[in-house]
């Protein structure tokens, strides 16, 4: 009698699209409060928050569909499947907001970490003007990035939650 086992894909598909739609809502609520631009630590500490929390419920009712057992394999697909989708998903909306929505959004980015060392005198105007076009002109290198720190921090949060949470089915 086969058993019908969950299918990590789609528990890394399903918390995956309700990750990167709270990412698209919470990058919403900041491009309509003008912090889009922000490079707030405690905005990137609110996001990796969210990421643990979703991939730890993920992971959790993984294991609660598997009859209780999970092992750490399983833990760190489903993290870095949860990781990939949400990752897919927020680079078509920032692609979206900065190619239709807020075109001038690479420039305002760059103009709130350059204009600091701007301002102290640690760059000249034309060391500024240089940086800041050329980090424009090279702003899709960006994405590969994301998916591929995403995919790191979701390894991480699925081998936490997987040696929190992992328990091997018995031998017989």
């Amino acid at each position: 009698m086969e058993e019908n086992q969950p299918k990590t894909g789609k528990f890394s598909l399903n918390y995956g699209l309700i990750l990167g739609g709270l990412s698209v809502v919470f990058g919403i609520m900041l491009f309509t409060q003008e912090l889009h631009t922000s490079q707030s630590p405690a905005l990137m500490i609110i996001g990796i928050v969210m990421a643990a929390v979703v991939t730890f419920i993920g992971i959790s009712n993984f294991r609660k569909a598997n009859k209780g057992f999970l092992t750490l394999s399983e833990a760190l697909k489903i993290g870095a499947g949860i990781a990939l989708i949400s990752a897919i998903i927020a680079i078509v909306y920032n692609l979206v907001l900065t190619n239709v929505i807020d075109p001038d959004t690479p420039s305002k980015i760059m103009d709130a970490r350059l204009g600091p060392a701007l301002e102290s005198g640690e760059i000249t105007q034309e060391q500024f003007d240089l940086q800041k076009e050329q980090s424009i002109k090279f702003w899709w290198m960006g994405y590969p990035f994301i998916l591929i720190i995403n995919v790191i921090i979701g390894l991480v949060l699925g081998l936490i939650t997987g040696l929190i949470l992992k328990k091997a089915k018995p031998a017989y």
